[in-house]
């Protein structure tokens, strides 16, 4: 038995996730003042577990502590999200054209069914459910790719980037854009063409970039202005 999956999971790693997906959901607003005493009585702990989470969300750059000042959630980073977005786009074209070497009817149909489920997400208007449903068709791709590991790389790069993602997701048609994207995809793979499974990607990537760059300036509070 792998004891590993049996092991209770640390509170400090727990309360790290947590507080990581509100910040990146947009939950916890950049900004936000986040007060330890509060976290230590919502989660029932010591301040120990909660500065261990604090310590590994400033790690990232989600969480700004200031000694005998305070602690915030960071403004979202334009810079780091571009370098981020650059990171995704060289491992996601790598893993796209990988894919299609190695893809099956099965897969195709897998890929197909979360493309159904992103309609059915924006049909009901439940867009605080696209995003991760949109991971969840690039998570698989990678996988298709032979390279799972490249999509673990991907989520340390586009954390900044996740958060202008949730910025962008109620402009009008971007998501619904966004999904017809994900099936000419899935089209280029079912062809098992790599040349234009890459193009699919490149273009869909390249424009989504482009509609999240516009809230850096539509919503320049919420960034941090430093260079």
């Amino acid at each position: 038995m792998d004891t590993d999956k049996t092991r209770p999971v640390p509170k400090a790693e727990q309360i790290y996730w947590l507080l990581r997906q509100a910040i990146v959901h947009l939950e916890m607003q950049p900004g936000a003042v986040i007060s330890e005493k509060e976290l230590c009585a919502e989660f029932g702990v010591s301040r120990t577990p909660v500065r261990e989470a604090l310590q590994r969300l400033a790690d990232e750059g989600l969480v700004d502590i200031f000694p005998h000042s305070g602690t915030y959630v960071s403004r979202i980073s334009f810079k780091v999200a571009e370098e981020g977005f650059v990171i995704r786009r060289a491992l996601e074209i790598e893993s796209v054209r990988k894919a299609v070497a190695n893809v099956t009817d099965a897969e195709i149909d897998r890929l197909k069914t979360l493309i159904a489920q992103m309609e059915g997400i924006l049909a009901s208007n439940e867009l605080e459910k696209y995003l991760d449903c949109d991971d969840m068709f690039h998570s698989a791709i990678a996988g298709i790719s032979g390279y799972p590991r490249i999509w673990k790389f991907i989520t340390l790069a586009k954390v900044h980037l996740d958060r202008m993602r949730q910025l962008s997701a109620p402009v009008p048609g971007h998501l619904a854009m966004v999904t017809e994207q994900h099936d000419t995809i899935v089209r280029a793979l079912a062809s098992r063409s790599a040349d234009q499974a890459e193009l699919a990607m490149r273009i869909h990537l390249d424009t989504s970039f482009a509609v999240m760059a516009r809230m850096y300036e539509e919503q320049g509070a919420l960034f941090d202005g430093k260079e």
